[in-house]
């Protein structure tokens, strides 16, 4: 699990309570999720990311998801709180995972998310215990991909949904530019979209959309490098030399990548199957 923090966004975790600091808010104070969704959406487009993802899954009578890759919560006490499901959030990091945590409990949302920390593939849970799986930006780190999906498919009821924002390969990636990758992004697993869908089709999945995103976030992260070296001595004042330094380290590489052409991301919304369909 260590080498996970090669990749720098997932360094200096505290980063969060320094900002919420900022708002002057301590370390005992009740929090709202929207204190919070300024700072704990480690995707792309935050909260608007998850209204979409809500609006084609369908919330009615689908309360039991499952995040895997959960990070600090964000995204789960989101959904919980406003999409009005139970969600089981998971995440391999140790730290990351008792950060949210702690975060959620502040929402007074304990009894909406329930925080497990361990890695996906030793995750045990009832054939069909879910309604959606959903996933932003994590699957990749992932191996043993058919795995993967053949445990997603098991863990959900007949018809229900298996959702995710993810990182892709672009064309060929050289064994130098692999390395990199590892390095900066812990990328494990980088299908070509082609790729990605036949994979779920392989699962059993109905894949209902497959859409590019890369273009759209290859302009996200340029925008986001540069407003966070513009407001970079406001983030030396709060965060420190040495949080600031890994965060702009993380930007410039995910950045690099993308205006290479080599790295891309999808939107991807596929269904199990109903009972004898």
């Amino acid at each position: 699990m260590s080498a996970i923090k090669s990749m720098k966004l997932y360094t200096h975790v505290e980063r969060i309570y320094r900002e919420l600091g900022e708002l002057g808010k301590t370390v005992d104070d009740r929090l709202s999720v929207d204190d919070l969704t300024p700072f704990d959406q480690l995707h792309y487009h935050g909260t608007q990311a998850l209204d979409v993802a809500m609006a084609m899954i369908g919330i009615e009578g689908q309360p039991r998801w499952l995040e895997i890759g959960s990070g600090l919560g964000g995204p789960a006490r989101y959904l919980a709180a406003y999409g009005d499901v139970h969600m089981t959030a998971l995440e391999l990091q140790p730290d990351q995972h008792e950060v949210a945590r702690s975060l959620t409990a502040r929402c007074g949302l304990d009894d909406r998310v329930e925080h497990v920390c361990g890695d996906f593939l030793e995750f045990e849970r009832a054939a069909g215990s879910f309604d959606a799986i959903v996933s932003w930006l994590a699957l990749y780190h992932i191996p043993e991909r058919p795995r993967l999906l053949d445990k997603c498919f098991s863990l959900l009821r007949p018809g229900g949904c298996f959702y995710t924002e993810d990182l892709i390969a672009r064309g060929e990636i050289t064994p130098t530019q692999n390395r990199q990758l590892q390095q900066e992004l812990y990328a494990i697993t980088l299908r070509r979209i082609d790729q990605y869908q036949q994979d779920l089709e392989d699962a059993g999945f109905a894949v209902e959309l497959c859409r590019n995103m890369s273009s759209d976030w290859a302009e996200f992260v340029r925008v986001r490098l540069a407003a966070y070296r513009a407001d970079r001595a406001r983030h030396l004042r709060v965060h420190g030399a040495a949080a600031v330094n890994a965060m702009t380290e993380f930007y410039t590489a995910v950045n690099r990548h993308f205006q290479s052409g080599k790295l891309g991301g999808l939107r991807l919304c596929a269904r199990k199957p109903e009972a004898g369909a």
